[in-house]
């Protein structure tokens, strides 16, 4: 008999397998639409990151509103997910939807500043404290854009990140630990210059290591989430920002805050929560109630050398930026989104529903004596197959389970419980019910129950 963190493989599998063909036979619809999609989207979706729940066969979406799916075939599911934090408010938010269709009768799009944008900046400078502001349409560009800031501001070459992180697409931060070294990620596609010329990589929690990184003068900035999302949840040990961020500074590098999953802390994210004082600041998916759009503010300082830096540059384009950043529809979205979907009022709402999640989670767990653990950030909860929680991604790499996440996803999947597919993360929106996190604490039950050793 295979034993794998407590859980019977030889019982899981079987059980998958049960899963898998009644996955088959309740989505006809899905299916016939997976055929036709073969032929003409690469891997059959127009995102090959679609190709990665647990499906058999892709899964095609009829509707989504508040926190529920339905899919072509009619199946409803309570949403987890949430777009992986894109929907963190719930799928189409009324505010947002109506003063998309308000907007789009009135231009979408002009390269030319209107007032929702200057509204959307001060209220980003109220809630995280940095007076300046600039736009993008995903995250990835305003990561991209405040690297580009960042170098050119220093003078300086490098840039650093965290074993394990995760800042969308950009180049410079897809590379890892590996026996103590840096290494450009395997998994990157198509790279064709080594990327550990201008990316150091450190552990996160790693204060030697980040001085070590730091000391030579070289370094641009430090890119970072204040707590650590993708490669499974990794909180900071306490302390560990205020004397992280004073070595920072005493090499005179940048802070720059990459807020795009860790906004579920609260209406200012974790920067606000836990008293931050970056230099830059980088929000992403949700801001806009899903429509794509990003922002990445500066401090005073920051801000005025950056714009010295342009106007000492010889004239032509400067690398940052795209003709659709900023348009007039994103701005009108992240303005209904801000005022009126993510206040106070919702935040606790949602926090308080995560809280009693991830508890309900560890005395699931408890119960069956697994030695699994559970993080909570903000409004977003993880289980991990470690019985600890992790400290740096090295660790939460280690307590990850491709095989048992696909068993698990699918087993709740089939029973109208959907969570995100490339890790266990659960994010709560003002609109999930308790009734559907108990439902879903069930039926979890009820696999640990027929899979367990």
């Amino acid at each position: 008999m295979a034993i794998r963190h407590g859980i019977d493989l030889d019982k899981a599998r079987a059980l998958h397998a049960r899963e898998t063909a009644d996955f088959l036979a309740r989505r006809p619809r899905s299916l016939a639409l997976a055929e036709r999609a073969g032929g003409h989207l690469l891997f059959g979706v127009p995102l090959h990151w679609m190709d990665d729940w647990p499906t058999p066969r892709s899964l095609f979406l009829a509707e989504a509103r508040d926190a529920r799916l339905t899919d072509v075939d009619g199946h409803v599911y309570a949403d987890f997910c949430l777009g992986d934090t894109g929907a963190m408010f719930g799928h189409s938010p009324a505010p947002v939807a109506q003063a998309i269709a308000l907007e789009s009768a009135r231009g979408m799009t002009a390269m030319l500043p209107g007032e929702d944008a200057l509204w959307v900046a001060e209220e980003l400078s109220r809630r995280f404290g940095l007076p300046v502001w600039q736009f993008a349409l995903s995250a990835s560009d305003a990561n991209r854009f405040a690297i580009r800031w960042a170098r050119a501001v220093t003078g300086r070459d490098r840039i650093l990140v965290f074993n394990g992180c995760y800042h969308g697409t950009v180049d410079d931060v897809f590379v890892d630990l590996a026996d103590g070294e840096a290494r450009p990620r395997a998994s990157l596609l198509g790279q064709v210059y080594d990327l550990t010329e201008h990316t150091r990589v450190a552990e996160f929690n790693d204060l030697e290591g980040l001085e070590a990184a730091l000391a030579d003068g070289r370094v641009a900035c430090v890119l970072a989430e204040p707590a650590m999302t993708n490669i499974g949840m990794v909180l900071p040990d306490p302390g560990y920002w205020e004397q992280a961020q004073a070595i920072i500074r005493r090499h005179g590098s940048l802070l720059l805050l990459d807020e795009t999953h860790t906004i579920s802390c609260g209406p200012g994210g974790y920067t606000a929560a836990h008293g931050l004082r970056p230099d830059m600041l980088v929000l992403g998916k949700p801001l806009a109630g899903g429509l794509p759009a990003a922002a990445y503010g500066f401090s005073a300082d920051l801000a005025a050398r950056a714009q010295q830096a342009k106007r000492a540059a010889p004239p032509g384009h400067s690398g940052i930026g795209t003709t659709l950043s900023a348009n007039r529809l994103a701005c009108a979205a992240m303005r209904a989104n801000l005022s009126q979907v993510m206040t106070d009022d919702n935040y606790r709402i949602m926090l308080e529903r995560a809280g009693r999640l991830a508890q309900g989670l560890r005395e699931l767990f408890a119960r069956f004596a697994l030695p699994w653990c559970v993080t909570q950030l903000g409004a977003r909860c993880e289980f991990q197959f470690a019985a600890r929680p992790p400290r740096n991604g090295s660790e939460a790499g280690a307590g990850q389970d491709e095989e048992l996440e696909r068993y698990i996803h699918l087993y709740l999947l089939n029973r109208g419980l959907l969570i995100t597919p490339f890790h266990n993360m659960l994010l709560l929106s003002p609109h999930t019910e308790d009734a559907d996190a108990q439902r879903l604490l069930e039926v979890f039950g009820e696999w640990l129950e027929q899979a367990r050793a």
